[in-house]
């Protein structure tokens, strides 16, 4: 029997490289995208090298796989600009609505054409699709927006039994959310999680992993958060 092979986006590091070890040790020939070549581990089948926020090299992509048929999709590629409302500009509004966005959603489209009966897509979305806090309007309105598509596609595709699910990390230990908070803010928002210390990235990658292997057999639809108890309270 053949691999069945799993695509993530944005696998090259922090969650998306936890991801793709994961599968890759359960078995899977890993697909990824990246922006660089020089971070590429050993065990990937294939690494795309593509921009998201620029719609040529995005286009090629699109190109480039519309021949290849996948068992899983991980929409996992993501950025986050954080300002004030007035000095948001159309430059940072197209920039992130083009990664967390609009790439998902043709990525999702492009991908269903070619994907069997009980595939699996997994949409990284944030625990600010959720809740969020202020200078977060770009980054709390791509991810919203990017449940609503979850919630969409699980029931169009329902018929070829393809399940769709978000999951919503909380803050973890990855490059993304080092770069976004101070040391202060670091420190603070530890006292605020309950557990009282960020996510691993393989513990996000142990769930998306489960919702996209074949135990996963009727959870669809859903937005599954994992943030060690922080919007709870």
């Amino acid at each position: 029997m053949s691999k069945k092979k799993v695509l993530i986006t944005g696998g090259t590091r922090g969650i998306g490289k936890s991801i793709s070890k994961l599968f890759y040790e359960n078995g899977y020939s890993v697909y990824i995208t990246g922006t660089k070549e020089n971070k590429i581990s050993d065990f990937v089948k294939k690494c795309f090298i593509v921009d998201f926020a620029n719609e040529e090299s995005t286009q090629k992509f699109l190109i480039d796989i519309s021949d290849l048929s996948f068992n899983v999709l991980v929409n996992n590629a993501g950025i986050n600009i954080i300002k004030p409302i007035e000095n948001v500009s159309e430059y940072d509004f197209d920039k992130i609505i083009n990664v967390n966005l609009k790439s998902p959603y043709f990525l999702t489209k492009e991908i269903y054409k070619n994907m069997a009966n009980e595939g699996k897509i997994i949409n990284i979305s944030s625990i600010f699709g959720y809740v969020s806090k202020e200078f977060r309007s770009l980054y709390t309105s791509t991810k919203y927006a990017l449940n609503g598509l979850t919630k969409s596609c699980s029931i169009e595709f329902s018929d070829k039994k393809i399940l769709v699910n978000s999951v919503l990390p909380g803050f973890t230990e990855t490059e993304l959310t080092f770069s976004s908070l101070s040391e202060s803010e670091l420190s603070l928002m530890k006292k605020n999680i309950p557990l009282k210390r960020l996510a691993k990235p393989n513990e996000i990658a142990e769930l998306v992993y489960f919702l996209g292997s074949d135990k996963n057999t009727y959870i669809t639809g859903q937005t599954i958060i994992i943030d060690g108890g922080f919007t709870s309270k």
